[in-house]
């Protein structure tokens, strides 16, 4: 049964929870709301189109769950806390169990980092998501492109091309988004193109230990390549240290997984530099966080640079 739109709006406000740093949520023209004291905020935007970001036939809760993670991963990167957005849809048709599965997804990450949907707007038309994200981050501890110094160390949380390469295979006809694959590394990289996880926690313990940061969801080289032209130094990136998962080069070989990870989008990890003292205290960072932290170069000067001049050839949405 389709859905009109204010029966639409009720179904999403069914399941926000109320919290004291919202004065007023959804039901008014705007929200208002209180922010920490001594805190800058973060705002972040994206917008996820069918066939474009994702497969049109990608089920609804990973729709869902994508759409806010591509924001929740840019807080991340920021350093920053999440805390609340607002959601725009446009939906061709707006059906219940289309709207129930997608928030099923949808508000399953967000209730797991304390996030809440403020508002938003609904309309008809082809299917599009947008999300408008707000983080909160202590004065001065914001995670910045610009900061990148010579000598500093490169590093990536997580594996590489895992995306890239479940993209590769659904454009051969290799992999159904809809349905769990047989094959465990096939599964494996399913689930990073439609479940990326973003590293919020990671993202607020490096506001004292990274010196920039970005996150990966254009592809590596173009992504560190915005902290090189942001930070006015070049990059040395060595190919051999990139991390990859067991299941990308298995499934596609070497070389396709390695321009995977140097080129592909949607991992939505973290690539960030850091002083070469601070390796000790990454290494129990990792630990502690149960999340691989990588060293994959080193930051140069502008005029000595290797990978820079191959930094294009990332995701493009346009392209």
């Amino acid at each position: 049964m389709s859905l009109a739109e204010f029966a639409l709006i009720d179904r999403i406000r069914a399941r926000t929870r109320a919290r004291d740093d919202i004065v007023l949520g959804i039901g008014d023209d705007a929200a208002l709301l209180q922010p920490l004291a001594d805190h800058w905020l973060a705002v972040t935007s994206d917008t996820l189109n069918s066939g474009v970001h994702f497969p049109p036939e990608t089920p609804p809760a990973d729709v869902g769950w994508k759409t806010l993670a591509v924001n929740l991963s840019d807080l991340a990167a920021m350093g920053a806390t999440p805390a609340w957005g607002t959601l725009a849809l446009s939906l061709p048709e707006a059906t219940s169990n289309w709207i129930d599965a997608f928030a099923d997804g949808f508000f399953a990450l967000a209730d797991a980092h304390d996030w809440r949907l403020i508002g938003g707007d609904t309309t008809r038309g082809p299917l599009s998501l947008s999300v408008t994200a707000f983080g909160q981050v202590p004065h001065g501890k914001a995670l910045r492109r610009d900061g990148a110094q010579v000598g500093d160390d490169i590093w990536v949380s997580g594996t590489l091309g895992d995306a890239a390469g479940a993209l590769r295979l659904w454009k051969r006809g290799a992999l159904d988004v809809t349905r769990t694959a047989d094959n465990a590394d096939v599964e494996h990289l399913r689930q990073r193109l439609l479940r990326p996880v973003p590293r919020v926690v990671l993202g607020t313990a490096l506001r004292d230990i990274a010196s920039a940061a970005v996150d990966v969801s254009d592809g590596l080289l173009a992504d560190l390549g915005h902290i090189a032209a942001r930070s006015r130094v070049g990059v040395r990136v060595e190919d051999a240290l990139l991390p990859l998962s067991p299941a990308l080069p298995f499934t596609l070989g070497d070389a396709d997984a390695r321009e995977c990870a140097l080129r592909g989008g949607d991992d939505y990890e973290l690539c960030f530099t850091a002083a070469p003292g601070q390796r000790e205290v990454l290494a129990l960072l990792s630990r502690s966080l149960g999340v691989a932290l990588t060293r994959i170069g080193c930051v140069v000067e502008s005029k000595d640079v290797s990978r820079n001049a191959h930094m294009r050839g990332g995701y493009e949405h346009f392209a």
